[in-house]
């Protein structure tokens, strides 16, 4: 600590330069955790879900429905203690920015599937009771300020309103997420209200089946399509995690994408701040001969000068990462909806602490060791 000061002054020896390379710092700590927190974000739905969770899709693509026909039977499979379906329903509401996920569900059953949907239990019944209500996330309400009572018109493209109209959808209720890894920007109907409203046609996007045991995944999904085999409308069965992770598979491998540009980015400043320590430690090279003369040790110069850098860099971290947090805290900020969450989690921060200290030492330790070698009076002869 009795050095801290020396520290400290060294660091505005250059104060423009010293600032700068802060801020570069900051500004590559915040994209490393902008881009860290996409991958946390994008697996956070996988994290969540539930192992007595399993969903029944249509073997060729999501996008072609099942039959309603076929909940009958997959209720009569053995192991299964409860099914439930859903459609994604698309739509429009006012311009095609405000995108946010809208399923049509059985009100019955499917949020007997999902406990960690907190709804108040009056809000569920003016729900169940209203065949055009909605409940919307609490998220997704704040976003637009929905309020109970409030109309939502939406324009329908995958299942436009018979008429031309737009579907109008009342808020009944608003549910709130167990935990920040839940969704809550989500909206929710009644599945009748659409069936009816399309000519009964009796098609459904997905079913959710709820396992007796979490032990028999393998065995029920394979029961399951064994069921519908050879049929017009066969199925694929597999569990919640491994249906979340196919939607983060369609958009490529963005683990991997933001893997390497997060690291470029954090290369990249690395060597701008090596850079800088090495212009310092060549500028004080007539104070560090002087302090070598009155007494400092090599292993003092070498561990002020690694202070110094670790320093510079532990402060940008801060700043970067801080400002990555209370952005995305504040903003509520969720990638247009096809994140539950966009939370830069701890381990984020403190990888990024971790990084910052890393990118400090590694920065300062060459112009330190250089400096702590170097003879008092080479350091003269250069300084002159």
């Amino acid at each position: 600590m009795k050095f801290l000061g020396l520290i400290f002054r060294n660091m505005t020896h250059s104060l423009r330069r010293t600032v700068l390379t802060i801020a570069s710092i900051a500004v590559a700590l915040f994209l490393f955790s902008t881009l860290r927190t996409v991958i946390t974000a994008f697996n956070a739905a996988v994290e969540v879900a539930d192992e007595t969770r399993l969903i029944v899709r249509r073997s060729t693509s999501l996008i072609f429905p099942l039959p309603l026909a076929y909940r009958d039977r997959i209720a009569a499979v053995e192991g299964v203690s409860g099914v439930s379906w859903a459609n994604w329903f698309g739509g429009e509401y006012q311009e095609p920015k405000n995108f946010f996920a809208k399923f049509a569900v059985d009100v019955d059953t499917y949020f007997a599937m999902y406990p960690e949907l907190l709804i108040p239990p009056d809000q569920m019944a003016a729900f169940k009771a209203d065949q055009t209500g909605c409940l919307v996330g609490s998220a997704l309400a704040k976003k637009y300020g929905f309020k109970i009572g409030d109309t939502i018109p939406i324009v329908g493209d995958i299942y436009p309103y018979p008429d031309g109209n737009e579907w109008r959808l009342i808020v009944r209720g608003i549910y709130e997420p167990e935990t920040p890894d839940v969704d809550a920007n989500t909206l929710y109907f009644n599945w009748k209200y659409l069936n009816q409203t399309m000519g009964d046609q009796g098609i459904v996007g997905i079913y959710i089946v709820k396992l007796a045991s979490a032990g028999q995944t393998a065995a029920i999904s394979e029961r399951i399509d064994a069921t519908f085999a050879n049929s017009s409308y066969e199925t694929k069965t597999e569990t919640e995690a491994a249906f979340q992770a196919s939607f983060v598979g369609m958009m490529g491998n963005i683990g991997f994408l933001v893997s390497v540009i997060g690291a470029a980015i954090v290369f990249a400043i690395a060597l701008v701040t090596f850079n800088t320590m090495m212009m310092a430690a060549r500028e004080r090279t007539k104070e560090i001969a002087v302090m070598k003369t009155i007494g400092f040790t090599d292993g003092t110069i070498l561990g002020l000068i690694v202070a110094e850098a670790t320093l510079i860099s532990l402060i940008g971290g801060v700043l970067g990462i801080g400002l990555a947090s209370a952005a995305y805290g504040l903003t509520g900020f969720n990638m247009g909806g096809f994140v539950p969450a966009f939370i830069v989690k701890p381990s984020t921060i403190v990888l990024g602490l971790v990084l910052s200290l890393t990118m400090g030492i590694l920065s300062g330790l060459i112009p330190a060791i250089q400096a702590a070698r170097m003879p008092i009076a080479q350091a003269l002869r250069e300084a002159a």
